[in-house]
């Protein structure tokens, strides 16, 4: 696979893997009560529902094809907190898009480790392309899980630190954007190849 469609590959695992995540989002706001999501069409695995040209099309391929480097985002999915049942949903609706990445992780590994007890060669064959996708859903479910607005972490800080420390967090703006790059480069790629080894029980990409 030339340097070209690798990065396509991967472009295009990143992206479905992302719209995975905001779909998991919408679901499970719907299921605790919040339609708002689903009345704007977001309840869908259909990209375009979810794809911000910007942040998902324009800047990671120029980004991707100039750098090296993956930064990107989708469109955030809305919700009403006031339409759900309880104080903790928010939390699940948050929590849900990693949760999803996560399973994707696992599904994938499991699905490795069958073909290569069945067919081992092709299991061989296919096995940069399985570790990719597992990496992908673990960088994407640990860096949305930093507590930094507006990323799903920082729903946790309402569930751990008093109202007032809540309200410091959501007035971070441009800087907690900031924090979590830096966490994403300097200790994501750290802790996603620990989860991964922990996952799949390689300590690298499969070869």
């Amino acid at each position: 696979m030339t340097d070209f469609t690798s990065k396509i590959f991967l472009y295009f695992v990143i992206v479905l893997s992302a719209v995975i995540h905001e779909y998991s989002h919408a679901f499970m706001a719907n299921e605790l009560g919040d339609d708002t999501a689903r009345e704007m069409g977001r309840l869908s695995l259909n990209p375009i529902r979810h794809i911000d040209i910007m942040g998902t099309v324009l800047v990671p391929l120029f980004l991707m094809f100039t750098s090296g480097i993956f930064i990107g985002w989708a469109k955030p999915v809305p919700f009403n907190p006031l339409k759900l049942k309880g104080p903790k949903d928010e939390l699940k609706v948050a929590l849900a898009g990693p949760a999803s990445n996560l399973a994707i992780a696992v599904i994938m590994s499991g699905l490795f480790f069958v073909m290569k007890a069945v067919i081992y060669n092709s299991a061989i064959v296919i096995a940069p392309f399985v570790a990719l996708i597992i990496q992908v859903n673990i960088s994407l479910a640990l860096f949305n899980l930093i507590p930094v607005p507006p990323l799903d972490g920082s729903r946790l800080i309402g569930v751990v630190l008093p109202f007032e420390w809540t309200r410091r967090f959501e007035r971070l703006g441009i800087l907690g954007i900031v924090i979590a790059l830096w966490i994403g480069m300097m200790v994501i790629p750290y802790a996603a190849s620990f989860v991964f080894y922990i996952v799949t029980g390689f300590g690298r990409l499969f070869s």
